[in-house]
């Protein structure tokens, strides 16, 4: 099993060489480094990109995700294959400049990814993260809520999980939070799935991610209900008649993963319906 794709830069600039010892041999500022996988950034002919090296889990992680009832993310293809999945769903996410994977067995494959850099932004974690004491104008915080909203379900109805769906994994354009639809951008999908449809289970970890990383960001009820009918394109009526039991549960599993994080109960005030 051997895939390749190159935008038309990196087909220019490796058009002699092979690709994978190429991506191997990019060295940068690094971000994330474990056993197996590699992030940093790099700079090529004056632009910026970012480069995960995935080197292949082996047996032991293999068996061990399987044994948990985890699904193990053996190469670099997961995200690459989410990225034009979204991108394919109109949400903007970031732009695969070249991928590879190589190895016919899932925990010794080979593997890289290349995206182009997001350039002058800032995560919704940063940029909400004093809201309670300096609240943005009501114009910007509907404008965010919604377009996070709007971003979330599109993602859930498409089929696609992102398993670390924090608020933190959201990059906001500097300059357009005060726009009608400011620009926002999920990251990190290395461990994204799609399926026809989200399972029950991933998608109330997935919802109840963003609920847990926006507890402290002073939300009131009346931003709650905008954001669920930005998610799910309903009023709120039909939202709390059809979906009463999966608010339910997103707002235990978010209190427990906020107790589990912060070793104390989440504000009083962080209502979810």
């Amino acid at each position: 099993m051997r895939e390749v794709f190159l935008n038309p830069d990196f087909r220019r600039l490796w058009q002699d060489r092979d690709p994978f010892r190429a991506a191997f041999e990019l060295t940068g500022e690094s971000f994330r480094k474990v056993k197996s996988r590699h992030t940093f950034r790099v700079e090529i002919g004056g632009r910026g990109y970012f480069v995960k090296l995935h080197r292949g889990i082996g047996w032991a992680e293999y068996f061990k995700n399987l044994l948990q009832f985890k699904s193990p993310v053996t190469d670099a293809g997961q995200e690459y294959r989410a990225l034009l999945h979204l991108r394919k769903h109109g949400v903007d996410t970031m732009t695969p400049a070249a991928y590879g994977c190589e190895g016919p067995i899932p925990p010794l494959r080979t593997s890289f990814l290349i995206t182009d850099e997001l350039t002058d932004c800032i995560s919704l974690e940063d940029f909400c993260r004093d809201w309670t004491v300096r609240p943005p104008s009501f114009r910007v915080r509907r404008a965010l809520i919604r377009k996070l909203g709007t971003m979330a379900g599109k993602m859930h109805r498409s089929g696609l999980n992102h398993r670390d769906c924090y608020i933190c994994h959201f990059l906001l354009r500097k300059g357009t939070e005060e726009s009608p639809d400011p620009e926002l951008h999920v990251i990190d999908l290395h461990r994204a799935q799609i399926r026809a449809k989200v399972p029950w289970h991933y998608w109330v970890k997935d919802t109840a991610g963003l609920w847990f990383s926006a507890m402290d960001a002073g939300l009131s009820k009346h931003d709650i209900a905008y954001f669920l009918k930005a998610y799910f394109l309903q009023d709120l009526k039909t939202v709390f008649r059809r979906y009463g039991s999966f608010l339910k549960a997103v707002d235990k599993t978010a209190r427990r993963l906020y107790r589990k994080d912060h070793r104390h109960d989440p504000p009083e005030s962080t209502v979810f319906f």
